[in-house]
């Protein structure tokens, strides 16, 4: 199993951060106040305060940075909005944050080409505000308000996955700063292209490991017409995880499809009116160009979900109600905080091949009830992600690390991944090797080349054990 520990290098002392301070057009911060937000995720709520925060306000200012660090031997973890959900901008002692959130402007809209330039620290909220104006929408939609940069370092996906992809497919170009202090910019601003190796790929997900991103080039996409959602309730997990295959081979333009076992619908029936609670759900987006051809995938979709076991299946088709819909699915983590207060919780991750998916959920209420957890299950379901969250009472640490792991493993036995869109982190490396066999030493191997210091967020993703943990699973 793989090992972390703390960091190599030193701790920049007060002499150096004054040198680092006296070279940005923005500030370095040792407040408690800012050093407390750098130190935890989404999930990882216990703060392990940064040594400092350095808020980045230009390109310059992450190369003088990157260049700092490499004289004083400083890590470094880049940080954007902390809605990551796997420990990617947690410390593990003495690095110091780069923060880009103030680096935030929309540099260039074209609606001609479908497409906008943005800084790193852009929000996609603020991005998909302003694409509206143009009839425009920017989908990729990870539940927080999640900055761009931040959201292409680790690949972010979400509801929307199935119909119009995660970050990978919707960057088009990037800027980066490695930890040279040398700016590549990767990719082109077209949709397609065969020349030369994809570099850009390789740091999309990399987990600011590579290198910082200072620059994005996004698609963008038409705002769709006609938007409805259906809700169909079952009898069971496997039954509903069926009706989600079924609705993807009818071939109707599905844009999120989102599967809710009992205990998650009864949390939401407190937000939401209509919905049924101890009965799980699947939620399914549709949308079409015009009202007729809404209609009639409504009623294709709606049969198809019938005939594969729903007992009901309602509809959705004013704004404000699927807004409450999927803004009560966003707040989900939260609300299974007040449903089980005081326990720890844990997050897994991990997706399928579709073929699998019936398996993998009967796999996930079998781990359940043999271990006597609470555990919380719903999930991307249209592209074979699945998340359960297990709220871990007193004395069940050890069935809630062997859920987590019979999960994963089982996950990959089926053909397919320990994380669909959370990422590695911290929590996740003891597979790498088991996933990815020989190319895991490739993976090693490429950090140690662009970052031979190991000063970009050491400890996250692959590192120097990951090459012994590789070699071993051979």
């Amino acid at each position: 199993m793989t090992t972390i520990s703390r960091p190599a290098g030193t701790v920049p002392d007060a002499d150096a951060l004054a040198e680092l301070a006296a070279g940005l057009a923005g500030v370095v911060s040792t407040r408690p106040a800012d050093l407390d937000t750098h130190g935890r995720d989404e999930n990882h709520l216990d703060s392990i305060p940064p040594r400092a925060v350095v808020f980045a306000e230009t390109r310059d200012d992450v190369v003088t940075t990157m260049r700092w660090a490499g004289r004083h031997n400083a890590a470094l973890i880049p940080f954007g909005a902390g809605t990551s959900a796997e420990g990617h901008v947690v410390p593990l002692g003495g690095e110091v944050s780069l923060d880009v959130s103030r680096m935030n402007r929309l540099v260039a809209l074209c609606p001609e080409d479908f497409r906008a330039v943005v800084q790193p620290g852009l929000t996609r909220n603020g991005l998909d505000t302003r694409a509206r104006e143009f009839g425009l929408t920017f989908p990729v939609d990870p539940g927080a308000d999640a900055s761009l940069g931040g959201m292409a370092a680790t690949n972010a996906s979400g509801t929307t996955t199935i119909r119009y992809g995660g970050m990978r497919a919707n960057t088009l170009a990037l800027e980066v700063v490695l930890a040279s202090g040398e700016v590549l910019r990767l990719g082109r601003p077209v949709r397609k292209s065969s020349s030369g190796y994809d570099l850009r790929d390789l740091f999309i997900g990399s987990a600011g490991t590579l290198g910082v991103i200072t620059e994005l080039t996004v698609a963008l996409h038409p705002v769709p017409e006609e938007i409805a959602v259906l809700r169909a309730f079952f009898p069971d997990v496997a039954a509903a995880v069926a009706g989600a295959f079924a609705a993807v081979g009818t071939g109707l333009a599905i844009a999120r499809l989102e599967l809710l076992d009992e205990i998650t619908a009864g949390l939401l029936a407190q937000d939401v009116p209509g919905l049924v609670p101890d009965a799980p759900a699947l939620f399914v987006e549709l949308h079409s160009s015009t009202a007729a051809g809404l209609a009639t995938e409504l009623d294709i979709a709606r049969q198809v979900l019938l005939e594969a076991g729903a007992s009901t299946v309602g509809t959705a088709i004013a704004q404000a109600e699927r807004a409450a819909i999927w803004e009560a699915r966003h707040r989900l983590f939260w609300s299974i905080r007040r449903a089980f207060p005081g326990r720890r919780y844990v997050i897994t991750d991990t997706a399928v091949p579709l073929s699998a998916i019936v398996e993998h959920a009967q796999v996930i209420s079998e781990l359940r009830a043999d271990l006597g957890l609470d555990v919380v299950t719903t999930g991307h379901v249209g592209d074979g992600n699945i998340h359960t969250v297990i709220a871990v009472a007193e004395g069940q640490d050890a069935p809630a690390a062997l859920f987590s792991d019979e999960l994963v493993r089982h996950a990959l036995r089926v053909g397919g991944t320990c994380t669909g869109e959370h990422g590695i982190g911290l929590s996740k490396r003891q597979y790498l090797a088991a996933e990815h066999g020989d190319a895991a030493l490739w993976m090693a191997r490429i950090k140690g080349l662009l970052d031979p210091a190991n000063v970009l967020n050491p400890g996250k993703v692959v590192g120097p054990d990951l090459l012994s943990d590789a070699l071993a699973a051979r």
